[in-house]
């Protein structure tokens, strides 16, 4: 894996592919154990609430996180991952929370989940600041979206869980990630 600095800002290569294509992922490589990067996203926004409200990891604050992070939910495999987090959202408990960020407007966030049924995880856009994606080194170089990623994170905002989809038009191992999840929650 090839790692480069400039002005400060890590740029990652060899990491990920699309279409087996290699791509440039910016940012740092996060491990688990790390503490969770703060960041700044944009809840979903309507034509009547247009404020398009600015959130961070603050607000979540006492949770267990599960991030589901997407390219575009206007794409199969994203669209699978979010409905496959929204089903299996139902019988987690009350201290977890299933967030979802891609790059996709807001008001683009919106109207896909208010079609797609999608009512138990939160999605969020990283659209205005790619601050997600350069603090968790997750935002593709080339083509300023995000690759495909899952983390979980824990009350005090320990990473517990990272699996970074080595191509990004492939699914993550949900399988995986959710028994990593009972586990975190199992211990706490």
């Amino acid at each position: 894996m090839g790692t480069t600095q400039t002005n400060e800002i890590t740029e990652r290569n060899q990491v990920v592919t699309l279409n087996g294509g290699p791509i440039t992922l910016i940012g740092p490589e996060l491990k688990v154990g790390d503490f969770a990067p703060d960041f700044q996203v944009v809840a979903q926004a309507t034509l009547i609430d247009e404020e398009m409200k600015i959130m961070n990891l603050n607000d979540f604050s006492g949770k267990i996180k599960v991030i589901s992070v997407t390219p575009s939910l206007d794409t199969p495999v994203c669209d699978l991952q979010i409905h496959n987090f929204n089903e299996e959202a139902s019988t987690f408990p009350i201290e977890v929370v299933v967030i979802n960020i891609s790059m996709d407007l807001p008001f683009a966030i919106n109207r896909f989940c208010a079609t797609s049924g999608i009512d138990k995880v939160i999605a969020l856009s990283d659209y205005r600041f790619a601050s997600f994606g350069t603090n968790w080194g997750v935002l593709i170089k080339e083509l300023r979206l995000l690759t495909r990623a899952l983390f979980i994170v824990d009350k005090e905002n320990v990473i517990r869980y990272i699996e970074i989809v080595p191509d990004t038009t492939q699914a993550p191992d949900y399988e995986q990630a959710l028994n990593a999840l009972k586990q975190l929650i199992h211990n706490e």
